[in-house]
Formats: structure tokens, C-alpha cells, sequence
């Protein structure tokens, strides 16, 4: 039996169990629908606010961008969590001791994470569309452009969690991320069009994915007439297609290079230097 396929089978199974888990535990349950469940109560006390004159309400324009934060957002930091972690407590130095068990535990991790993400998608859109409502995935179109969207995503933000989850080195500073990970979502128009915000800030926010990934979502949600308060007023499908994939690319060659180098230097005694300084830390 080749020990590869091996490996990859272990893998599927691993992230399949850990899946289960987060929809099984109290806390990760938590953990993972409590900003959606209070950001969808707020966008419903803005269900009858228009934006700006038009037939749209500003919690219907926010859904689909709440629909990219958890896309880009969760992905990233699902991955980014779970391996600086899993550094500090040594559970990739286990994995690494196994034939192949490094890649039955990236397999795992990519899996889990990208099944959490997208039930969380699923939750979401369909709690917002029933206590929200004006958003509605209307024919094969708006389902395929949402379909697309969200592997795009996906395949666009999980690398850069893989990478950055191999630099980091403990809790501490993951925690420090979200602060101009939340910079990044106030300037990339997620929560409302960008064409609100100054010239510069727009050319700043587009060059990253979680913009393109409100925007695809968007558009699979929202009528054809929404586009009209967007940049180019278009939806811009090739633009992000372009974008994201550029992204998804980049971060599929770079990740693997990243983590055989952080696989290659894990060892007991690179744990024990990271439990000395957490410890200092702390005291």
C-alpha cells in the first residue's frame, strides 16, 4: 500500500473527527457563532434603513459582506489557531515522529477548517435571509457565482493561515493579528460599498482578498440593479476571479515551502524554548 495514500486517507479521517467535534462541543459552538449571532441582531435593527435612497436596506447590503468576513476571516484563523497551538502543546512534534504524519495532519487540518467555514456560511445565510430577508441566491447563476466565490475564498485565505500559523509563535501574538486583520476589514468595504471611503483607501482595500470575496458574494445575493452602487458599477466577476485566484496561487506554492521549513526545525527542545518564554511571560 503506497504510504502517501495512506497518509491522505488518515488525513480525510482525521479533519472528519475533528469537524465533528466543533459541532459537537459546547464551547467550540460558541465560539464560532457568537460574533455572526450578534452582528445578524444588529443588521436587524437595520433591516429598515435604506442605504442612501435605494430600494436596499443597510442590513441586506451587509449579509453577503458578513458571508466574506466568515469566508476569509474564520478560514484564515482556523488554520492560523490550531497550528500555533498545536506547536506550543506538541502535537505537530507527535505528528511530525509518524511515516507521513505531517501530511495527514495539514489534510486534516485543511479539511476540518473548510468544513467548519462553510457550515458557518450556511447557518448564516440562511438565519439572515429569514430574519433579514432581501437576499435571495435567484437561479443557477446566483448559486454557481456563490459556489465559486466561496471555493475562491477559501483556497485564497486558508494558505495565509497556513503561513502565518508556521511564523508565529504563540497565542499572544495571534491575538495581536486581529488587530489590523480589523483594520483591513474597516477599509476593505465588507459591511458596505467601498466606494464610500477616499480614492487611496479603495486602491488599499482591493488588493486584498476579503474585499473581492464581499463583493462575489454580493453579487450572487443582491439584485442585478445593486451593482449600480459599486465601483465601475459592475459586479467585476474576471476582476475577482482574477484576484482571488492570484491569491489562492501565491499562497498554495509559498505555504508548503513554509511549513516543510517549520516542520524541518520542530523538535523538543524548540518546544521547550517556547514553553520557557511563554512561561516567562507570564510571570
Amino acid at each position: 500500500m503506497n504510504p502517501t495514500a495512506t497518509a491522505v486517507r488518515a488525513g480525510f479521517a482525521r479533519g472528519w473527527i475533528e469537524f465533528r467535534q466543533l459541532f459537537t462541543t459546547g464551547p467550540d459552538l460558541i465560539g464560532q457563532f457568537l460574533m455572526p449571532a450578534i452582528t445578524l441582531a444588529t443588521l436587524y435593527l437595520l433591516r429598515d434603513r435604506s442605504y442612501q435612497g435605494t430600494d436596499l436596506s443597510i442590513a441586506e447590503l451587509a449579509l453577503p459582506g458578513l458571508l466574506g468576513s466568515i469566508i476569509v476571516f474564520n478560514g484564515l484563523f482556523a488554520v492560523t489557531n490550531v497550528l500555533v497551538l498545536d506547536r506550543e502543546d506538541g502535537t505537530l512534534l507527535r505528528a511530525k515522529t509518524a511515516p507521513n504524519g505531517m501530511i495527514g495532519y495539514f489534510i486534516g487540518k485543511i479539511v476540518s477548517a473548510t468544513g467548519s467555514v462553510v457550515v458557518q456560511v450556511i447557518v448564516v445565510l440562511a438565519a439572515g435571509m429569514v430574519i433579514i430577508g432581501g437576499s435571495s441566491l435567484d437561479g443557477a447563476g446566483a448559486w454557481a457565482t456563490f459556489a465559486w466565490v466561496l471555493l475562491l475564498g477559501l483556497l485564497a485565505a486558508l494558505p495565509v493561515g497556513a503561513v502565518l500559523g508556521a511564523v508565529l509563535e504563540g497565542p499572544r501574538a495571534t491575538f495581536l493579528l486581529t488587530m489590523p486583520l480589523m483594520g483591513l476589514v474597516a477599509v476593505s468595504g465588507i459591511f458596505y460599498p467601498i466606494t464610500a471611503l477616499p480614492g487611496w483607501l479603495q486602491g488599499m482595500g482591493q488588493a486584498f482578498p476579503i474585499y473581492w470575496v464581499g463583493l462575489g458574494m454580493r453579487s450572487a445575493l443582491l439584485p442585478a440593479d445593486a451593482a449600480a452602487i459599486e465601483i465601475d458599477q459592475s459586479w467585476r466577476h474576471l476582476e475577482t476571479a482574477a484576484v482571488l485566484g492570484t491569491w489562492a496561487v501565491a499562497g498554495l506554492l509559498i505555504a508548503p515551502v513554509v511549513l516543510r521549513r517549520m516542520a524541518r526545525h520542530e523538535s523538543g527542545s524548540s518546544m521547550a524554548e517556547r514553553r520557557d518564554k511563554a512561561m516567562q511571560r507570564a510571570f
